[in-house]
Parts: C-alpha cells; sequence; structure tokens
C-alpha cells in the first residue's frame, strides 16, 4: 500500500512540474523581444485601421482617417509586431544585414482618408497563423522641424 501511495505522490508531484512547462509557450518567445511600444494610438482624431479583405500572409492594406484639425505625415517604414501569451513581441527580421525604406512623407491633412499598402515579404517572409498589429510612425506637422511623433497600430489574424 505504501509503494502504490509513494507511486502515486511521484506521479502527482512530475505531473505538477510538467504542467509547469506550459505547453502554450512559444519557442518564439525566447528569440523574440517584447514590444517596445507601450504607448499607441494616442493621436486624438487620427486612427489606422486594417482595410477589410486586403490580409495576406506576406502584406495588407491599412486606412489612414484624420479627423483633426492637426496636418500629419506618414512614412513608408512600418514594424510588425505578434501577440504571444496576451503580450506584444517584435516580429524578427528575415533578412541579413541592414535593410531600409523609402525616405518619404505622405500627407495626411485635416478630414483627409488615405489607403497605404505594406508587402513584408522581403522584410519579415510570410507570417504564420497568429494575431499581429502592424505599426507605423505618424508625424503632428506644424513646420520643418516642429513636430511630434505619435505610434499608430492596426491589429489583424493571419489564419
Amino acid at each position: 500500500m505504501k509503494r502504490y501511495l509513494c507511486s502515486l505522490f511521484c506521479l502527482a508531484i512530475s505531473l505538477t512540474l510538467l504542467s509547469g512547462c506550459n505547453s502554450d509557450q512559444s519557442v518564439e518567445t525566447t528569440d523574440w523581444k517584447p514590444t517596445k511600444y507601450e504607448t499607441v494610438n494616442n493621436l486624438d482624431g487620427v486612427t489606422m485601421i486594417v482595410k477589410e479583405g486586403t490580409v495576406s500572409s506576406t502584406g495588407l492594406t491599412v486606412i489612414f482617417e484624420n479627423n483633426s484639425n492637426k496636418q500629419c505625415v506618414y512614412g513608408e517604414d512600418f514594424w510588425l509586431e505578434k501577440k504571444i501569451k496576451g503580450r506584444w513581441y517584435q516580429v524578427p527580421v528575415a533578412l541579413d544585414g541592414n535593410y531600409g525604406f523609402s525616405s518619404i512623407g505622405y500627407d495626411l491633412a485635416s478630414s483627409d482618408v488615405k489607403e497605404w499598402t505594406a508587402d513584408w515579404d522581403w522584410l519579415y517572409g510570410s507570417l504564420d497563423t497568429g494575431e499581429y498589429r502592424i505599426l507605423k510612425d505618424i508625424l503632428d506637422f506644424r513646420k520643418a522641424g516642429d513636430y511630434d511623433k505619435y505610434h499608430l497600430t492596426a491589429e489583424f489574424t493571419i489564419d
């Protein structure tokens, strides 16, 4: 009887320890860095959403809407982040070496709506299934050298 109870006790301890290994924990999080953007979508009256029907594993289209009296400017640069266990992590770049974006400023005037398309196959490759967000900088532009930088995000899912 003691041997049976001891075996049962050892089995219970083993199961408890194995549950701590949480099979839901993705291997990705050991190599991925947590987001450095805690404050996002805080430019009053300016939004970025994913255009319905445009999401693929290699790109999407977003819609910017400026319902403020601010003059805004955005560029070609963007970042992708993946939600893992309720936290955002930076998707690692698939390229070896340096990379860059065209240095261009797109105007988003007051009461303006614009679309912008991202193709990330060259930078991130094809995304696996999961919850993601695209992150873009946008400037509240007043004049040369006088602006505030904000970060807009739009969430999407890859099935």
